[in-house]
């Protein structure tokens, strides 16, 4: 389940300036009196919500319409948070207020294709945080091998099932390119280096449509709940 927010900028800020912590900071303080989450940003282990960039990427500023999705496969958790907004008139991303003009549920459509709409990073070393780098070791079998595994270990921890197939989770892929995101938290900086796709196409022999729609809401690779791996659908 998808919610979209639709604003307006009170005052001019660069886009940059809103990152993905201001995000995450926003849902969390939209969840932070709630009975089932109000513990969740302490809590260790998959968080299942995913967030998009805001759009259009563009300066803030007054008479310039903004829009943020955020998805979950829990959908308590996108109803607390379309509850906790319907009757705001405004509300703040990092120091920045924004005018609040709606607030909507959107239902998941039947989708083959995927794309992503922000990178996919995932760790080659968890030990010692080593992202993985098409750029210095371009094996994409490693890559979709270890997106698969953290795919279905995500969705039996959510379902608390044991579900498990041979296939490849993907049967065409299409790579846009790789990409570093610098981000700042506490004045310490680090980089997650990720990777977009143009065309992610889901495996057909894999009738469990529910897998599929779980990745669509909850996001592929690590760091879902700061904004990787989102994903839209590809109708083309």
């Amino acid at each position: 389940m998808r919610l979209m927010i639709t604003f307006e900028p009170f005052d001019e800020a660069e886009y940059e300036n809103i990152d993905k912590y201001s995000i995450q900071g926003f849902i969390y303080s939209l969840i932070e009196n709630t009975e089932l989450f109000s513990c969740l940003h302490k809590q260790k282990g998959f968080k299942f919500f995913n967030f998009s960039n805001i759009f259009p990427v563009s300066k803030f500023k007054r008479n310039n319409l903004k829009k943020l999705l955020i998805s979950s496969p829990n959908k308590t958790f996108i109803k607390e948070i379309y509850n906790n907004l319907k009757n705001k008139t405004a509300f703040y991303l990092n120091k920045y207020k924004m005018e609040l003009l709606k607030v909507k549920i959107l239902k998941n459509k039947h989708c083959d294709n995927f794309q992503t709409a922000t990178p996919i990073a995932l760790f080659e070393k968890n030990h010692d945080n080593k992202y993985y780098s098409f750029n210095k070791n371009p094996d994409f079998k490693f890559f979709f091998d270890r997106m698969k595994n953290n795919a279905l270990k995500k969705y039996n921890a959510f379902y608390k099932e044991n579900y498990y197939f041979d296939d490849p989770i993907f049967e065409n892929i299409k790579f846009k390119k790789e990409v570093s995101i610098r981000l700042d938290k506490n004045n310490n900086k680090f980089i997650v280096i990720g990777s977009l796709w143009d065309f992610l196409k889901i495996n057909q022999n894999i009738k469990n449509k529910k897998f599929y729609n779980f990745l669509f809401d909850c996001g592929l690779g690590e760091k879902n709940s700061l904004g990787f791996g989102f994903l839209n659908c590809n109708w083309r």
